[in-house]
């Protein structure tokens, strides 16, 4: 299907805003996935807040030129799909990772850009072994947890030792009165 002068700038326009609004973009090669496996694939990323998105590369290229990206040109052959992923890729990374078990190595992943970054399809797998901000923010919750909690256990053993001298006081008083 051939796309009219104003559908091309429109697609354009629309990847541009995405690329501008995202923090982290991967493009992958899917051949190879059914279209059952695309479906799942989509849900999949839209469940964890990120988009997929199959274009052109032609209006890929032109879209990345006109926000000053030059750094992804050689990987923009054959059939490509962007990720973009608006909070942290480590979201984004663990869905491909986790989809590529599953589908054989697919997506394969062509390079991706995490703040500005080029990133290689080795580094993207490294992202995936990350925990996610969410499980950051838990562990660190647990690793302050613990000693606090002693803390206050401390405090509460000394509070109730005064509260019993000064108990033994009053009662020691009421005798010698």
């Amino acid at each position: 299907m051939k796309l009219k002068r104003e559908q091309k700038d429109a697609l354009v326009t629309g990847l541009k805003d995405r690329l501008t609004r995202a923090s982290t973009v991967y493009l992958t090669d899917f051949t190879g996935l059914s279209v059952k496996n695309m479906t799942d694939l989509r849900r999949r990323f839209r469940e964890a807040g990120v988009e997929y998105l199959v274009t052109k590369n032609t209006l890929a290229m032109r879209a990345l030129h006109e926000v000053s990206i030059e750094t992804l040109d050689d990987v923009l052959e054959g059939p490509t799909a962007f990720v973009f992923a608006q909070d942290e890729g480590v979201g984004a990374a663990k869905v491909l990772a986790d989809f590529q078990k599953e589908a054989n190595n697919r997506p394969a992943i062509k390079a991706g850009l995490v703040d500005g970054k080029r990133v290689t399809p080795e580094e993207v797998s490294r992202l995936a072994a990350l925990p996610t901000r969410n499980e950051l923010m838990s562990q660190v919750a647990g690793t302050l947890q613990g000693p606090l909690q002693e803390f206050v256990g401390a405090l509460s053993g000394l509070l109730n030792r005064f509260v019993g001298a000064l108990e033994a006081l009053r009662a020691q008083r009421a005798e010698d009165a």
